[in-house]
């Protein structure tokens, strides 16, 4: 059934009812903005990052304007399908999201009739979507048209030491303890530089996405790392993919006008370097002055990371 989500008209949301896993029953929520009446280019999936949800509205707004029906997936227990009783954000296995995605993707194609469609996957998203796809293709199932990729996180930032031992560390902890805490400095400052009441200009629920984000878990970052590795090794999602990042990273304790022009989340070199990875056909922008969500960088950055979608998307899924 679908209702008014909670970004108020046009937008609308459904609920999808998953089998129950290791915490209880399971919801996945499908969000959806219509385009111009008469406007059919295909449609656009969104897929969120960590500790996020769908809320990004000018992202939806350009795909439509292209003529694209736009969708956005919240995953099970992030944003709108957070439950009381779940762990938020928490999996064991990136495997989990597909069962989601393969829903997500029948009623777009089969119920609403859309035959071409794209990708749009942001840091966790990005890597999620494209072992899915992966998998799919391999499995000889059809496969989205094209991947837009906002800052996959494709690797763990950090040093070398911390990639390698420290990987070993939570492989063994998350097989024994799951839910055990990983330590780590947290700091408000991505938070900070999207949101309205700081720096930003985006109004977002910080009940779903909390301003120094949720503990980290032993569990679910060895499944990250399961999927890294994965993507590491070489995977092939079958069509064009585009990558957006900055063009620089930072760590950062406190704001700065320097934080609102670099991704303080991850480490764009890997970004790049790792892309190359996900198909034979891969095109990486490095966009000047973008934030670790680069279509939530302030708006002149954005209008520059949207002209690069539009002209790869007339690349990859030409005007029918």
């Amino acid at each position: 059934m679908h209702e008014t989500d909670v970004l108020g008209p046009p937008y609308t949301r459904e609920t999808i009812e998953l089998p129950d896993d290791y915490e209880g029953p399971v919801i996945a929520t499908l969000v959806r903005r219509p385009p111009p009446a008469g406007a059919d280019r295909g449609a656009v999936l969104h897929l969120h990052g960590y500790c996020d949800y769908f809320f990004q509205t000018t992202t939806a707004e350009f795909f439509t304007d292209l003529g694209y029906d736009f969708y956005a997936l919240d995953l099970r227990k992030h944003g709108r399908s957070l439950l009381p009783h779940q762990t938020p954000n928490f999996c064991l296995d990136l495997d989990e999201y597909f069962a989601e995605l393969d829903e997500a993707v029948d009623r777009i194609r089969n119920r609403d009739g859309h035959q071409r469609l794209v990708i749009s996957g942001h840091s966790t998203g990005g890597l999620i979507a494209c072992l899915w796809a992966a998998a799919r293709l391999a499995d000889g199932e059809p496969v989205p048209d094209a991947f837009v990729l906002n800052s996959p996180w494709l690797d763990l930032q950090g040093s070398f030491l911390l990639r390698t031992a420290g990987t070993e560390a939570i492989n063994r902890l998350g097989q024994r303890r799951p839910y055990a805490v990983v330590p780590r400095t947290v700091s408000s400052v991505y938070g900070e530089t999207l949101h309205a009441d700081f720096n930003g200009e985006w109004d977002f629920d910080w009940s779903w996405k909390p301003r120094e984000s949720y503990p980290i878990r032993a569990g679910w970052l060895r499944a990250m790392r399961k999927g890294h590795r994965t993507v590491h090794r070489g995977i092939d999602v079958g069509v064009p993919v585009l990558t957006l990042c900055s063009t620089a990273s930072m760590s950062a304790q406190e704001w700065s006008e320097e934080a609102a022009s670099k991704d303080t989340v991850l480490d764009v070199k890997q970004i790049a370097k790792w892309s190359h990875q996900l198909s034979r056909d891969v095109t990486v922008v490095r966009v000047e002055g973008a934030i670790h969500d680069v279509l939530c960088s302030r708006e002149d950055v954005r209008k520059t990371a949207f002209t690069h979608i539009r002209r790869w998307l007339e690349y990859a899924m030409p005007s029918p």
